[in-house]
């Protein structure tokens, strides 16, 4: 930009500013060169770089940890024999049914606590007790009061997966805004429509992240009560794997726990964005 210099008393006799414009544009909304699927990508890619450098170097040695390469022929294997889709069909099915329950167990508690101060009263310092103590540490008597079924595994799995959701639910619920109660009041709502229209869209973003807690805690308990008594599922390979001192198996049920685990977070996310349309929120830049 160039800017003409002129006395004070000289009048203009016409434009004496020669500007030179240039759009400006948001760094936000600027488009990154690389693909976010790539950059998300990037991460792991590294660190699977990483880990065939050092086995190639001789710094992780094949019986402490197998190469990549080893890796996926034995995850080849397994998938070929059928040994690998079937135990992770059982053990999809465990966490699904755990998971039911524990959503259940954990809303029903949270909306009984958080909607009614004598439910608090009755509901919250139990479970607040209860979510102090390891759940693993109540295997053993699961196993005497259910016995060495399916039953105490799925019970497990739902003990752990609904304590997450009761402390993010009740948070929700006794998070919402009082003068949004006072307005809906004020047009007329009833109790079971200021529950429907207010308080319950008003808790759902809790909910969503207690779920995705859920989630990881649900996988956690299946891992330990896979390796307790179990005859089938990831956890019972695992086992197998470790009396055999075959760590690439172990490898392998790990790295399909974590990309199960990963799914189902991609799915409660997708669910996320489906259910929370309505709330603007700050994605990075």
């Amino acid at each position: 930009m160039t800017i003409s210099h002129a006395p004070p008393d000289a009048r203009p006799t016409g434009l004496d500013l020669d500007l030179d414009l240039e759009a400006l544009v948001p760094a936000s909304s600027r488009r990154t060169r690389l693909p976010r699927w790539l950059r998300r990508t990037s991460g792991p890619l590294l660190l699977l770089a990483l880990w065939q450098l050092l086995s190639a170097t001789g710094v992780l040695r094949a019986d402490v940890l197998a190469p990549p390469g080893t890796i996926a022929r034995v995850a080849g294997d397994l998938i070929e024999d059928g040994s690998l889709p079937s135990a992770m069909g059982v053990s999809l099915q465990r966490v699904a049914v755990g998971l039911l329950f524990g959503v259940l167990v954990g809303t029903g508690l949270a909306l009984v606590s958080g909607l009614f101060r004598v439910g608090e009263d009755l509901v919250d310092a139990s479970v607040q007790m209860l979510r102090t103590v390891p759940f693993v540490g109540l295997i053993p008597l699961f196993i005497i009061w259910f016995g060495i079924g399916e039953t105490p595994k799925i019970a497990i799995i739902t003990l752990g997966a609904s304590f997450p959701l009761y402390l993010n639910v009740y948070a929700g619920i006794r998070g919402v805004d009082a003068q949004l109660i006072e307005a809906g009041e004020s047009l007329g709502l009833s109790r079971w429509g200021l529950v429907r229209h207010v308080i319950l869209p008003g808790a759902l973003p809790g909910a969503m992240t207690g779920l995705r807690y859920s989630l990881g805690i649900a996988w956690l308990a299946l891992v330990f009560a896979e390796q307790v008594n179990a005859d089938a599922g990831l956890g019972f390979l695992m086992v197998q794997a470790r009396d055999f001192l075959r760590t690439d198996v172990i490898v392998v049920c790990l790295i399909v726990y974590a990309f199960l685990g990963l799914l189902a977070d991609f799915i409660v996310r997708t669910l996320e964005r489906l259910l929370l349309q309505w709330r603007p929120t700050f994605t990075g830049r």
